[in-house]
């Protein structure tokens, strides 16, 4: 089994988020923390070896530190993904078994695989086998009918057989049948006391806390004795809430003191992407939460979500909807335009 130093810093990450953590949002929340992980949307191991690759796993090296999250349960395909995937550069490799979708239950993925320990571990084995970079493995507390209390530590124990020493928790049991996968982001309580017991029960292992995290304050708060906090849907929805992460969470500087700045220091990122021939709303789509609970942020979202989509849209579009919010450089409520212009 390959060596490989464990140098990826988790005490802050940006959940693996289908249909939202694609390139484009990874580079604006980079913008926002030049610190924290950010993992990609989950890339089925199949499609990665059979697909185009660079399409679907690609990315900008200014994204780092950036992980990828596969989905699959064969310990050879896994594997030769997994290779595929180092090859392009990612600094870790994570394996999805959190995932409750119907989808990924019928390709016999995700959440289903906590039934199944002794597969994950052999999955895991076969990745570390392959690649020079660390496997780490994201996962629920149980499924369906599963006692949490019992399943959780025998899932753990034997997983870490593969030598993984890295687990995210979703601290939410999954429920695959008569949950949908958005019920199950909700509905199913969450437990943070029984993942801070598995930390106490297994101090050798890395254990990362998900689930339900509002924002930094939130996170830090039942952070305990834990490793590293994931953040998921806050992050995409409010994503001000990271503003503040390198300076809260690795004692270093933050990159923006505004969302005023975001939108500046976004700017060089969209028009490149623009003369390459993406749409606008490919990009400005995960920028419509930046202005959340401040003034003019139901307008900021009506002209991106309206505009944006529309043939020919460009930078303007970005510009207009800013008018409407109206901030100071300081982050003080206030007519303001000229930063976006002499910022770029």
């Amino acid at each position: 089994m390959n060596q490989h130093p464990d140098t990826v810093d988790r005490r802050l990450s940006v959940a693996p988020m289908m249909d939202w953590t694609d390139r484009h949002c990874r580079a604006f929340h980079r913008v926002l923390t030049r610190r924290a992980l950010l993992y990609t949307e989950m890339a089925v191991d199949q499609a990665v070896i059979h697909g185009d690759a660079p399409r679907l796993i690609g990315f900008d090296p200014a994204e780092h530190p950036v992980a990828i999250q596969l989905g699959g349960s064969d310990p050879e395909t896994l594997a030769q993904a997994s290779r595929i995937a180092a090859e392009f550069g990612y600094a870790e490799i994570n394996l999805n078994v959190g995932c409750p979708s119907d989808r990924v239950q019928s390709g016999k993925f995700g959440a289903c695989l906590m039934r199944e320990p002794e597969l994950v571990r052999d999955c895991l084995i076969a990745m570390r086998e392959t690649v020079n970079v660390p496997v780490t493995v994201k996962h629920r507390l149980g499924v369906d009918d599963q006692k949490p209390e019992a399943t959780l530590f025998e899932f753990v124990n034997i997983v870490a057989q593969s030598g993984v020493t890295s687990f995210t928790v979703h601290a939410r049991k999954a429920w695959l049948k008569g949950l949908s996968p958005k019920e199950n982001r909700d509905v199913p309580p969450l437990d943070y006391a029984l993942v801070h017991r598995l930390k106490r029960e297994r101090p050798d292992l890395e254990i990362i806390l998900n689930g339900g995290l509002i924002d930094l304050a939130h996170a830090l708060e039942n952070r305990g004795g834990l490793d590293g906090v994931m953040v998921g849907r806050a992050a995409y929805q409010t994503p001000w809430i990271l503003a503040d992460a390198d300076r809260a969470i690795f004692s270093a500087a933050n990159p923006v003191a505004s969302p005023i700045e975001v939108v500046a220091a976004f700017r060089p990122y969209v028009e490149d992407q623009l003369s390459r021939g993406v749409k606008l709303h490919a990009v400005t789509r995960h920028m419509l939460g930046l202005f959340a609970g401040r003034p003019g942020a139901r307008k900021w979202r009506q002209v991106l979500s309206s505009e944006a989509n529309k043939p020919g849209a460009d930078w303007s579009v970005t510009e207009r909807a800013l008018q409407a919010v109206e901030c100071a450089p300081d982050g003080r409520i206030g007519p303001r335009g000229a930063l976006l212009r002499t910022a770029s």
